[in-house]
């Protein structure tokens, strides 16, 4: 099965040599753009969204960077570098010698993504290998494939269709998904006997759906929590006032009182992601205070009043 390179610096318009800042700014102002909600050709938005979100996976990580990095755009011809280990491919030899691989369609990843940093690997055991009747009787092995799923879907839940298609096999396999809501990330999806088949003709594996939740321009996620990282200028943090603050379902007000802390959190009860039960967790808004990198000469006049008729805190 062909696995096409993936360019993710081009995805996110940036230099090779971006730094993590730059890297994380261009994926909030491109997933702003093309967020689904927002965008009016919806599903247009949402294969660019994913492809946004995937890159900045990549790209993100320090780790999934490095090891991005050490590819090239020739990596079909000259194999994975040294020190890499085996892809990650969604194939594995059974004990009869038959290979299987896994191809997916409509989980949010690319087919390149799935052989390089996905968890599509089948989970044989190792001594499915061997022959007679207690061999015989165990399953096939077990598959996993990461999905995709968004903050929205994570939310109020979803169907999706993912395809799936095994190797030597021209028929495209389709399963409709329920995404539960309040799935959060690493949680498996099961879909009991559409895994591995058995080499000897006993009971299939199962194919697990790793949920992977995509990364959100304006939320972290912590648990059932929400984090917004609010970024204000000093004399607001210093005097307080009101300000909006972006929710899942839209803008809400947060009073900031005077004195607030760089770093201090406020909570809004309840606008997170749900919980067991009919419960949601909470959003935390964070204080970003933002200097200013440049002054002109009427402020720098009054900062430099400001300090001549403060008080020194450290002091």
């Amino acid at each position: 099965m062909a696995v096409h390179f993936k360019d993710y610096y081009e995805t996110l318009g940036v230099e090779k040599g971006a730094t993590e800042e730059e890297i994380k700014k261009a994926f909030r102002k491109l997933a702003r753009q093309h967020h689904p909600d927002v965008a009016k050709d919806k599903k247009t938005a949402e294969a660019k969204f994913k492809e946004i979100n995937e890159a900045y996976e990549v790209l993100g990580d320090p780790d999934k960077r490095k090891k991005y990095d050490t590819l090239g755009a020739d990596w079909d011809k000259a194999g994975p570098p040294p020190g890499w280990g085996e892809p990650g491919r969604a194939g594995a030899r059974t004990g009869n010698g038959q290979e299987y691989e896994f191809q997916f369609g409509g989980t949010g990843f690319s087919d390149f993504f799935e052989n390089f940093f996905g968890s599509g690997r089948p989970n044989r055991n190792p001594f499915d290998a061997g022959f007679g009747a207690q061999e015989a009787n165990r399953p096939g092995a077990d598959v996993e494939a990461d999905i995709m799923v968004t903050l929205e879907e994570a939310l109020h839940g979803s169907r999706r269709k993912i395809s799936l298609r095994r190797s030597g096999s021209p028929k495209v396999e389709t399963y409709e998904v329920q995404i539960p809501p309040g799935v959060h990330e690493g949680q498996r999806i099961r879909l009991a006997g559409q895994g591995e088949a058995h080499s000897r003709g006993g009971v299939a594996g199962d194919l697990y759906l790793r949920v992977r939740l995509s990364q959100h321009p304006d939320f972290r996620v912590e648990g059932s929590d929400l984090l917004h990282d609010l970024p204000l200028p000093p004399w607001r943090t210093v005097l307080g006032g009101e300000v909006q603050v972006p929710t899942m379902e839209g803008e809400a007000r947060l009073k900031v009182p005077p004195g607030t802390q760089n770093g201090q959190r406020f909570k809004l009860k309840a606008r997170g992601l749900p919980k067991k039960g009919k419960e949601r967790g909470d959003l935390y808004v964070v204080i970003q205070i933002v200097l200013p990198k440049a002054l002109n000469a009427q402020e720098r006049a009054l900062w430099e009043q400001l300090a001549s008729d403060s008080r020194d805190p450290a002091i």
